[in-house]
């Protein structure tokens, strides 16, 4: 008899339910189970992420006296933040989702955005035998990145490539030496040096410098400045306008038709 009632229970149970248009039993165990997974699925996912990003933000180069480290932190903080808020607004729309699922979630993908923006590709770049000196590599309108660099220490780099490097490169000379105990870097935080060289037809040259020393381990060497607009193949190059700390001289370069 009560095994009778038990049924009838449930089932009426089930009937009033279908009949308010409210969940069964039935189907609030399946969203809390599949709640249950995301949680785990993506709280492990940002943790992960959030681990590796403390680890290369180490590589990051930094901005005037803070570390890439600090700064990466901060912006890691405001993240958090953010997504914290933006889960809330969530939470009012998919109310059988819990709030720290949707939370895991949009932090998940807030890191893969994050590591995106702080991807840098290792270049590897070819010099002559022997080579000693300063390298640049120009701003370039080139569909491919030209790393095998001339007797000028010169090579071409992609607009995307151009903006997205920051790490220390691979070099090697032509017959395969390995230089990279030779190399020498901007600073200890930066490698790449950024500059600017004017001008041709009132533009100017940018690139990605560093420079390789005579010995190895030196933490600088002094080399001969090279004028840019002088040894570079300007119809591989991309001309920017002036900005407003740029003074043109006297002397300009024409660019060849």
């Amino acid at each position: 008899m009560n095994h009778n009632l038990n049924y009838l229970f449930v089932y009426c149970a089930d009937v009033r339910a279908e009949s308010y248009k409210l969940p069964s039993h039935r189907q609030c165990v399946a969203v809390t189970t599949t709640d249950h997974k995301l949680k785990i699925i993506f709280g492990l996912l940002s943790v992960g992420l959030l681990a590796t990003l403390l680890i290369k933000l180490r590589t990051v180069p930094g901005g005037m006296i803070l570390s890439g480290l600090f700064l990466g932190a901060m912006m890691l903080v405001a993240i958090i933040v953010g997504c914290l808020i933006f889960s809330g607004i969530l939470r009012m729309f998919f109310k059988r989702i819990s709030f720290l699922t949707l939370f895991f979630i949009t932090a998940t993908i807030s890191f893969l955005i994050f590591h995106y923006q702080l991807y840098s590709p290792t270049l590897t770049i070819t010099v002559p035998n022997g080579y000693r000196g300063e390298i640049n590599l120009v701003l370039s309108n080139a569909d491919n990145n030209i790393l095998i660099v001339d007797s000028n220490g010169i090579g071409y780099l992609t607009k995307w490539t151009f903006n997205k490097t920051y790490s220390r490169p691979i070099v090697k000379q032509v017959d395969g030496k390995n230089l990279d105990k030779y190399l020498i870097g901007f600073n200890p935080s930066t490698f790449f040096g950024k500059g600017k060289t004017c001008c041709v037809e009132k533009r100017e040259i940018q690139s990605l410098s560093f420079k390789i020393g005579t010995k190895p381990h030196l933490e600088d060497e002094y080399f001969d400045t090279k004028n840019l607009t002088e040894i570079v193949d300007k119809k591989k190059t991309i001309l920017t306008k002036l900005d407003k700390y740029t003074t043109v001289g006297e002397t300009e370069v024409k660019v060849e038709k």
